[in-house]
């Protein structure tokens, strides 16, 4: 049905109100946190909020010198903004898909472009790509967060899980690369040769190559 009136459409769209979970998801795309506290989201993921709320970009040195390097790497793509108060705070990236994760004491890496929000009880750092600084812009660097609590990240369309077995390593391209067990450690593989140079091979002359066991997540090409 793509025609409504304004009744139906608000009644069709309208905000769950009964749902009071920390983290809901209001669509697919539009993340709702019933916020008591602070959460960590993505700078500029911000759609709408109600209550009282205070916004505050990361501070330089909030997490410590060390990581304040490797941010003057990453960019602004790997910013964050903590969202103070009581309310309900609404988070969004380009209307990519949100998915949300329970860790429980898990450690998982999560590209930094799809990472959108987590709880403070989460522990986090960045981490730069190994070998790939240099050869293209974007999805240099990954978060990995561990302990217990929520996080949301985002794909392009829907997400698929791929198990990494021992013996059988799974190569990924780094920008449909979405997340990963934390143990895991991607080694990046060129495959550059006369024919990716000319333009005439598959175009991926970079992968992420996972060994061991556990899993990775990848998502479909992003519209151009």
């Amino acid at each position: 049905m793509g025609k409504y009136t304004i009744d139906e459409f608000i009644n069709q769209t309208k905000q769950d109100a009964g749902e009071n979970n920390f983290f809901e998801l209001e669509t697919p795309r539009i993340l709702e946190v019933n916020l008591t506290d602070l959460v960590w989201a993505k700078l500029g993921s911000m759609v709408s909020y109600s209550g009282d709320i205070k916004f505050e970009r990361e501070k330089l040195l909030e997490h410590g010198a060390g990581r304040m390097v490797k941010k003057a790497f990453t960019g602004e793509a790997s910013s964050l903004m903590k969202a103070q108060g009581r309310g309900q705070l609404y988070l969004a990236d380009a209307g990519k898909r949100i998915t949300i994760l329970e860790l429980d004491n898990d450690v998982i890496a999560v590209n930094g472009n799809d990472l959108l929000a987590f709880e403070p009880s989460i522990e986090w750092d960045i981490k730069l790509m190994r070998k790939i600084a240099g050869m293209m812009s974007g999805g240099l660097f990954y978060a990995t967060l561990q302990g217990k609590g929520l996080v949301a990240i985002t794909s392009h369309f829907e997400p698929l899980t791929l198990p990494v077995r021992p013996g059988l390593p799974v190569m990924t391209d780094p920008s449909m690369t979405v997340a990963w067990s934390g143990h895991l450690q991607p080694e990046i593989r060129t495959d550059m040769n006369y024919r990716t140079l000319l333009g005439r091979g598959s175009g991926e002359s970079f992968q992420m190559e996972f060994s061991g066991e556990g899993f990775v997540i990848v998502q479909s090409a992003q519209d151009s």
